[in-house]
């Protein structure tokens, strides 16, 4: 793949992420839990855990490395020191279920893991059955307390580590080309088993100067303050927070739980931020909070919008609230993850922007055909951010690519006659909760893993305050409380794929082959 956009000085994610450190060591880079960290600070926890983990760790180049963290300072600390090792990073998220972790796990290889001490019971229970042998530990406030407690049996604390690789060198990395891997960012897919989209280095470094090139002056290099209850797990944080705005020098402020806000509001009361990177829920219930709006939004020029469409609701009252616009784009974590973003300041609502530089968008029909102008199609992208496949899956990769290039990313769209693109609906059955990704299948599986249940479909239903909500229509063979079903949806999913509504039918509606219909559930 060719990377115009890229600079022939950077070789790797690596190179570009020490070039940064080097330009601005003595500026502000992270805060979580009320400490701040300098560029230099992160600079040299990152190398001397990355000395660890080649030296002790067991590790070599081309490793995959599991991180699953909650947005804390030791959440950088830990991917930047992996891919300066040269690893590939597999982002977890902390809420997985142990059955969530197992496949994610067990399918990229992963044999290093970066765990919150906390979640380390649910590792424990599907630890045989993944081929992770290395496990670094953290607390939450472990750099904030510099606490050196041992970590537990079989574990190093990620402090021991940092301390112990300060006495190591790091070694050169080996010489990698901007196709080699160095994430594996898992998404869902129709079949709802999760896939690793695998991005190369000159994937990501691409989208970043992608963004950074839409962006232009709204983003002062070393004036910026950040606000960031993404996780950082989430491509949308990992590529633009983590990669593209720490590449201008910017101070992020991590919130690691945007669902408590009055902690949140604490944690951003100090600052007078300049940029905000936030979804739609988010922007609906801190605007209607009394302690937000009376925070100070004098220097607040940019708000970003991503993960999950924008209601005109959440615009108004982000608005009437900060004044500020907020700008929409759009991606997936197959495209690194982003293809169109608005210009900012610009009130082109109803839009997601568009295409970054590089990047081609079709609309295509059914027969991977372009549509004509004013017609909507299945949106289609080519562009240097485009992954390189689905890891170790060359079928599912072959149905998303089209014969000439393009990855069809599911969604159908419309190009408006400004050029911006709209999104109409999807194609997929994908269900979208507060910006994350729910898979019916997935769903449908664990719901008829119990007892009592014969058949499943699920479906996706507005919500006004997840944007929506998953709903499960189920027909029984016994009597069965709605609280038992939710019970042990809950002993297998994560919180946000639970289904928040249940109905019970004598028979779901079904096409003459026998296959459940959604749609009708849908009407």
């Amino acid at each position: 793949m060719d990377y115009p956009l890229v600079p022939a000085s950077a070789k790797s994610l690596a190179d570009y992420i020490e070039h940064i450190f080097a330009q601005f060591p003595d500026n502000r880079a992270y805060s979580a839990l009320g400490q701040e960290i300098t560029y230099a600070e992160v600079e040299q926890k990152s190398r001397a855990l990355a000395a660890w983990l080649l030296a002790e760790g067991g590790l070599n180049p081309g490793d995959r490395i599991a991180i699953q963290l909650p947005n804390l300072n030791q959440n950088p600390i830990a991917v930047y020191a992996a891919l300066r090792a040269g690893l590939v990073v597999v982002n977890t998220n902390p809420l997985y279920t142990p059955r969530e972790m197992q496949h994610q796990f067990k399918d990229s290889g992963a044999k290093a893991l970066i765990i919150l001490t906390d979640l380390l019971p649910k590792f424990e229970a599907i630890k045989q059955d993944t081929d992770v042998t290395t496990v670094v530990t953290t607390q939450a406030t472990d750099l904030l307390t510099n606490n050196m407690d041992d970590a537990p049996a079989g574990c190093i604390a990620m402090n021991h580590a940092i301390k112990a690789g300060m006495e190591l060198d790091l070694p050169p990395r080996p010489d990698v080309s901007l196709d080699d891997i160095c994430i594996l960012q898992y998404t869902g897919g129709t079949t709802g088993v999760s896939k690793g989209a695998a991005l190369s280095h000159g994937n990501v470094l691409s989208n970043c100067i992608q963004m950074l090139d839409r962006l232009q002056d709204n983003f002062e290099e070393g004036a910026e303050i950040v606000i960031c209850p993404l996780p950082l797990y989430h491509i949308y944080a990992f590529t633009v927070c983590m990669m593209a705005f720490f590449a201008k020098g910017c101070l992020t402020v991590l919130i690691p739980n945007p669902r408590d806000p009055d902690a949140f509001i604490k944690a951003i009361e100090p600052y007078q931020f300049t940029t905000f990177a936030g979804i739609n829920t988010l922007f609906v219930g801190l605007g209607q909070h009394p302690d937000f709006q009376q925070l100070d939004f004098s220097k607040l020029k940019l708000t970003l919008s991503g993960g999950t469409a924008l209601t005109m609701a959440a615009v108004d009252i982000w608005k009437k609230t900060t004044g500020c616009m907020i700008t929409e784009g759009y991606g997936l974590s197959e495209t690194s993850p982003v293809l169109t973003f608005n210009t900012p300041g610009a009130e082109n609502l109803g839009s997601v922007g568009t295409p970054l530089i590089d990047t081609d968008i079709q609309l295509l029909d059914d027969d991977d055909q372009p549509v004509a102008d004013g017609q909507e199609g299945q949106i289609a992208a080519k562009g240097p951010q485009i992954m390189q496949g689905y890891w170790q899956r060359p079928d599912e990769t072959a149905k998303v690519m089209t014969s000439n290039g393009y990855f069809k990313t599911g969604d159908v769209g419309v190009r408006l006659p400004d050029g911006c693109i709209k999104i109409v609906d999807r194609l997929k059955d994908l269900i979208i909760v507060s910006g994350f990704n729910v898979y019916p299948n997935e769903v449908e599986n664990v719901l008829t893993q119990h007892p009592a249940v014969v058949e499943a479909a699920v479906i996706g239903e507005p919500d006004d305050k997840t944007g929506e909500k998953v709903s499960a229509y189920i027909s029984v063979n016994t009597e069965v409380e709605e609280a038992d079903i939710v019970a042990h949806c809950r002993e297998q999913l994560t919180a946000y794929k639970v289904p928040k509504k249940i109905t019970i039918m004598d028979e779901l509606p079904k096409s003459s082959v026998g296959k459940i219909l959604r749609r009708e559930l849908r009407k």
